[in-house]
This record gives C-alpha cells, structure tokens and sequence, in this order.
C-alpha cells in the first residue's frame, strides 16, 4: 500500500501448535523443533517487500532496528522501513518502525556508536564524514540483529522485549566508547517534522527525553528511557538549530558535576564512556504516556542483554511453534517468515500500567486489556487478522477488538481506526475495515469481547457521513466521482464492510440493524456496469464517467491503488451476484483467464510505486488482488485456482532480500502465504468460511487457541503434482471446496492427494461452492 499517495486525500475533502513432532518429509531438506532457526527476517528487505531487519517481540511496542539511508533519498517509497539491505552504511539504530508499510515515518531516538578521540555529531554523506559507517557481517533472527560497524570497529548487536529495546556495542580495545543520540533523526523527512524535543539525565543516571513530531499521524507524542552497563564519563547536548551547547560533565571517571537538561527542535546529544573493558550494554524504553512511563516500562523488563534476547527467543520460538510446519527448506523458510511477519503487528501501545495516548491526546488509563496500536486496516482485514484469529490466543484477539473499539470511543469523531499507529489517526486509505476485522471475531465466538457494544462502534462508523462520500453512499446507494475521489473503490468496499455488520446484527438478534445493512451490502452492484462487465464510477446524476480504461491506474481516480481489472472482483461477500450480472461461470472463467493472462507489455505503470508482482492484471503486490485466485472455485472450476496459486507462489515469493513481490503491509503479504501454504483462505472474512486452494507444505499441525489441533497432511506433493485428487476431512472425503471455521477450531486432520492431472470432478456443483450472499441455495 502507497499510503502516501493516498494519505488524507478523501478525508480532507469530507473530514477536515501442536505438540506432536512433524513426520518426517522426503522432499524436506531439514526440520528444526526451533522454529525461530526457520526464519530469516532479511527476506522483503531488498525489492519491495518494505520489512526491517531488526530487533522486535511478538506484536511489540519496541522495533529496533538499523536505519541505512540520510538525506533526500529517505524521502522515498523505498526506505519506508529505514532499512534497505543492499545500502552499504548504516546511519545508526533507531527503535521504532513500520514492517512493510507503504508510507515512512518513525525512527524514533537514534543511537549510534562512535570510538576514538572525535565524535562527529552529524550523520555525514558520501562527501562529508559523519557518524553514519560502512557495514559488515549483518546476521538476524526473531528478536535479535547483529553487524559489524567497520569505521568505528564496532560490533553492535540488537534485542528488544515487550517495552525496551537493548543494544551491546563491543567497543575497541584501548579506544574512547561513545554513543550518539540524534533525536532530529526520522525515517521520512517532513518539513518541520521535529516540533519540540527534549533531553536531559536524571540523579540516578537515567537519561529520559522526547519529542513531537509532525508526521503522517499528526502530532504523535515519543518518550524514552535509557541506561547503561557502565557510567558516563561525560557528556554533552547540542541544539544545532540555536548552536547551543551545555555540558554535564567534567573529567574521566567523575560523577555529575550539573545535571544537564535540554530543549528544542533540534537536539543531539554525546555521550562518553572513556575505554571499556568489556562490551556496553544500552537499555531503553519506550512510552506514549510520559517520561515517568518510559522508565516504568523500563523497570518492567528486568535482566541484561542476554536475559531480553532469551526471553524473546522463547516467546517467539512459542508464537511460531502455533503452527508446526514440514516443508522442503525454502518453502519452510517462506513460510514461517511470513508468520513472523505476521506477528510483528499490531503493536503494544499501552504503558505496563496500563495507561495510554488517545486519538484524542489525551491519556487514558487501562480497562482491563493491553492497548494496541499499529492498525493497516485496509491491508489487514483480508487474511492478517483472521489469521491472527486462529494462531494467537483468544485474549490477544480480544485485545485487538477491544482496542479498535477504545479507539472509537476516544475519537474526536466518534468512528472506529481507519491506519492509526502511536495513538494517533492518519486517515489513510479507504473503507471502515476496523468492521470486518471486529465482525470476523465475534462472529468466531472470540471470548473476552463486548460484541454488543463493538455493534455499536461498527454502526456509527458506518452511518458517519462527512467520511469518504459515506453521505452520498447512504442516499444514492453509490458513491459519486464528481464529488468523492476514488469513488468506485469506495462504494464496493463499503458495501462489504456493511455486509459483515449485518452478519454480527444477526447473530446478536437486532433484525433491525441486520435488514438495513444486508440492503447497503448490495449497493456494489450500484456500480456494476453490466455492458463493459466491469466496476466503475458513476457521477451523482447516475451516469458513468467517461472516458473509461479498465487498465488506467490514476491515484486520486476512480480506484484506490487498482484499477477496474482488480476491483471488478471486490464483492468477496457475494461472488454469486457478480457473476450471474457477468453471464454465468463459463464467462466469469474465461474473464479471470483474462485478467491473469492480460499482456501489459503496451503499458506503463512506473507512475505507480506499489503496483507490482503484475501477472496479466492481477496484481499481487497490492491487496485488492488478493483473493482473486480463489474465485474460480465459485464458478465451479477449484482446478484452475489450484493452478493459479501454484503460478502466484512460485512468482512472488522467495527466500532472499527481495523474496516479496510487494510490501508487505503489516502481514497481509505474509499472512496470504501462510494462509495459501495450509490450503485455504478467508475469501470472505465474517463467513466463517475458508476456501479451499492446495497445499505447498507436506505437513502443518495448528495449534488452536481452544487447545485443539488442526493437522493439514499432504501426500504426493511435488512440482508436477500441482492438482489436487483427493480432500478428506477426519477420515471422510470432502467435496465441496470450503471448510468453515467450527470444523478447524473443533480439531481433526484435513488430508490432501495431489495429483499431476486436474480432478475437473471435485467440488464443481453449486452446493459444494463457498459462502455468497446471494448463490448457491445456502
């Protein structure tokens, strides 16, 4: 997702595992019972992947990681992690940052290591030295990163736990140990991005500090914690804006002198150490609350280096041990980074006390869940968050859900997250996706949750009408382009959102509720148009925007991030409606088979920087595409969705520094593979259903928040045997070509023979395709 061309644009104009061990595999190369020794967390650093290498927890508030560029450059797409593998110097380690975003920001207190007599306070470029170094023998894994520094001869290595981040710098012998602190530092740099800062050293040692930054999410509060393995021999803070210097410190050795405090836009700060016997270790905290909560969350995580990276390896070896995967060595290796991706957000938000910054800036104290923050909604809904649903326990889910919520209630407009991250609102993007996301769990029996209540928050964002068109959508059933950019977008992914409030209406008994958005989740077709057989956008006097290209991708347009190839298919929720206004199954395959095998090389889509992973018109890169393979099962061919993904797989995802195709969005990239991978995909997310695909592992066991376990067992698996022969669920053959969320949590064995010919049998007929609104007699 380009987030930054999307950014605001709607909204300033209408807002202001088991425990079992894994058969061994002929085709497998090797089987770890530590899965943190299958992840590479270099993979979707290089290419467009957006992903950071360094230091995290599952789901925490801390991402310490390298940043490699400076400059002008950093103000692009590329570098919206900070971290590009292929840079050859490192500016230094900051400890906030986005996994595969379409937008930069963060970078929050970079700290990097100097030795010797100078200490340069700026970063430098390829003319001028600074503090930024060449680097070597970089090497990572689930919450540990480690390089070399070859300027200053520092070995530097990373860990982070739930709240704190640790960094231990292996100084030269003989040399001065020094610390850089830059707090004008940021990952993308906005004009006048560093509204307030400061830094200053408590009695005890602590140095504490933060800022105010205008940003994507506009203003976001930061506030640090720091303390060392050794004292400080002296030190001093710059204002480079006002060329003010205040030192804190006189002579090696001594204890401070002044207890030296700073303010102002631009602050960096030297911190010496003299020569070190042995490595330094740095622990810092972070908070969102205030400095006081910062060296709480700092006091919260006891133990050196050793004892956070430990504690961290074990807390993601269990994470990932949620799903216990035989595979050949590179589809392993994919396969459990994409759930290590897939678990790097939403993050932590609330300090351990429990308090927390509101969209409202205002702080919030704990109701009795864990705040989190780092919500890509439009990305997420599709196959991140209901694979979180199936893999994480029911209380963290209920944490999600409760935060989205919290987050409407603490919303100056009273709607629920559309991008948030730090507490505070970007209105990035399209859609009321929090819905989807908090439907999917209720209607999943997720414990923990007032599902009521959440109805509520789901309706309210849903009937606000100064948001993207939600006026126009409500009376005209559409949303119109001559007043609403990216207007076909928004009518059919508002109609899906609708669709899932209604299913939660239903459960919950309010027919009211349910009878009004069931009539609003069939407004896609309002947009439909029958005689080209595509979505597009209608003016407010109900006519069609002309002139119409089906290829032409325009930001600010007609769609969001696509054009009409790919949101022709975004009506996951009824498919069976789209294609009898497409003329039946016969004629929706042979469109899919257009889209798929579409020639673009007439066409030239380097305007559009998250366009990427093309086949034909679909686009994997972006998530619009998403869920589009699957849908030759509904028009009763699932042989030639098998062949898709097979063709997806092989193209778009690898084991190396550019192994993803696009950005990987905060885990819908990966959350697609593990989901493919298993054999079944959340099409629909709020249908409590899951399409059948094909398997590329040769043994999964899931283990399920419930206690169960759900075994994906594969026989014939091979390059040529890309078809499935044969699924049996518990011992009996499957012929329809879904499974349903109860079938999974109650636990069994799913059991694929592939073949190397289609079964043009298997789950053809009506009764044996998955949910749609309208189709199938279900």
């Amino acid at each position: 997702m380009n987030a930054f061309r999307i950014a605001r644009t709607a909204i300033a104009a209408s807002l202001l595992a088991g425990t079992a061990l894994l058969a061994q595999s002929p085709a497998q190369t090797s089987v770890s019972d530590d899965p943190v020794e299958a992840v590479d967390p270099f993979i979707g650093t290089s290419g467009e992947g957006h992903t950071f290498p360094g230091a995290v927890a599952p789901f925490g508030m801390v991402q310490l990681s390298p940043d490699t560029h400076v400059g002008p450059a950093r103000q692009t797409y590329d570098w919206a992690a900070g971290y590009r593998h292929e840079d050859p110097t490192i500016l230094g380690f900051s400890h906030t940052h986005f996994s595969g975003a379409g937008h930069s920001d963060l970078g929050d207190f970079l700290v990097t290591p100097v030795s010797g007599d100078s200490v340069p306070l700026e970063a430098g470029d390829d003319k001028t030295p600074g503090y930024r170094s060449r680097k070597a023998d970089e090497v990572a894994s689930p919450g540990y990163y480690a390089v070399t520094l070859t300027d200053p001869g520092v070995r530097a290595e990373l860990t982070a736990g739930t709240r704190v981040g640790v960094h231990r710098y292996a100084f030269p012998a003989g040399k001065a140990a020094h610390l850089v602190l830059d707090l004008r530092s940021i990952i993308y740099d906005y004009p006048g991005k560093i509204l307030w800062s400061s830094v200053r050293i408590r009695p005890d040692g602590t140095i504490t500090g933060s800022r105010e930054i205008r940003g994507w999410a506009t203003p976001r509060r930061i506030f640090f914690a720091m303390r060392f393995s050794a004292p400080l021999t002296s030190h001093q803070f710059v204002s480079t804006e006002k060329d003010i210097l205040y030192k804190g410190f006189k002579g090696p050795g001594r204890g401070p002198e002044t207890l030296a405090s700073l303010s102002g836009r631009a602050l960096v700060a030297q911190l010496d150490f003299g020569p070190l016997a042995k490595p330094l270790e740095v622990k810092v905290a972070l908070s969102g609350v205030d400095e006081d909560g910062a060296i709480a969350n700092l006091t919260s995580e006891a133990g050196d280096f050793d004892t956070i990276r430990a504690s961290t390896r074990a807390a993601w070896n269990k994470a990932l041990g949620a799903v216990k995967i035989a595979a050949p060595a590179p589809m392993r290796r994919n396969v459990y980074t994409a759930l290590y991706h897939s678990l790097m957000a939403p993050s932590i938000w609330s300090d351990a006390d429990g308090r927390w910054r509101g969209p409202d800036d205002q702080v919030h104290a704990g109701e009795g869940f864990t705040m989190h923050s780092t919500f890509s909604l439009w990305d997420t809904f599709r196959a991140e968050h209901p694979l979180l649903t199936l893999v994480q326990p029911e209380a963290k889910n209920a944490d999600f859900v409760n935060a989205l919520v919290a987050g409407q209630k603490t919303s100056p407009f009273g709607i629920l997250p559309v991008w948030q991250f730090g507490g505070k609102e970007t209105w990035t993007m399209i859609g009321y996706h929090a819905v989807p996301v908090i439907a999917d769990a209720c209607l999943k029996g997720i414990k923990g949750i007032d599902c009521a209540a959440a109805l509520k928050a789901m309706v309210a964002s849903a009937d606000y009408a100064p948001y993207g068109g939600l006026g126009d959508y409500m009376k005209l059933g559409y949303v119109p382009i001559d007043r609403e950019p990216e207007a076909a977008s928004k009518t059919v992914e508002y109609a899906y959102d609708d669709w899932t409030i209604a299913r939660l209406a239903r459960q919950l008994g309010d027919s009211a509720t349910a009878q009004r958005f069931e009539k609003r989740a069939g407004n896609w077709r309002n947009s439909f148009d029958e005689k080209t057989g595509f979505l597009r956008a209608r003016k407010a006097d109900g006519s069609f925007r002309t002139p119409f290209d089906p290829t032409a991708i325009n930001y600010g347009s007609d769609y969001t991030e696509g054009n009409a190839w790919q949101y022709s298919w975004f009506m996951p929720h009824d498919q069976a409606g789209l294609f009898r206004l497409l003329g039946g199954d016969a004629k929706t395959v042979a469109k899919l088979d257009a889209m798929f095998d579409y020639d673009n090389s007439k066409i030239d889509y380097s305007h559009a920087e998250d366009i990427s992973g093309l086949i034909g018109q679909y686009i994997h890169g972006n998530e619009p595409s998403h869920h589009v393979a699957y849908l030759y099962n509904y028009a009763g061919q699932p042989w030639r969705t098998q062949e898709r993904l097979k063709q997806i797989v092989d193209s778009q995802y690898k084991p190396t520094p550019d192994g993803l195709a696009g950005n990987d969005d905060l885990g819908q990239m990966s959350a697609w593979l593990v989901f493919t991978a298993l054999g079944f995909y959340p099409v629909a997310p709020g249908s409590n259903e899951y399409v059948i695909g094909r398997p590329f592992v040769d043994r999964a066991d899931m283990a399920l928040p419930n206690g169960q376990h759900f075994i994906v067992t594969t026989d014939g698996l091979s390059d040529a045997n890309r078809y499935i022969g044969t699924v049996m669920l518990n011992g009996k053959p499957l012929e329809r070509a879904y499974i349903t969320d109860a079938e999974i949590r109650a636990g069994g064995t799913l059991h694929f023979t592939m073949q190397a010919t289609p079964n043009k049998a298997w789950a053809t007929g009506k009764k044996a395709r998955p949910y749609s609104m309208t189709g199938y007699g279900r």
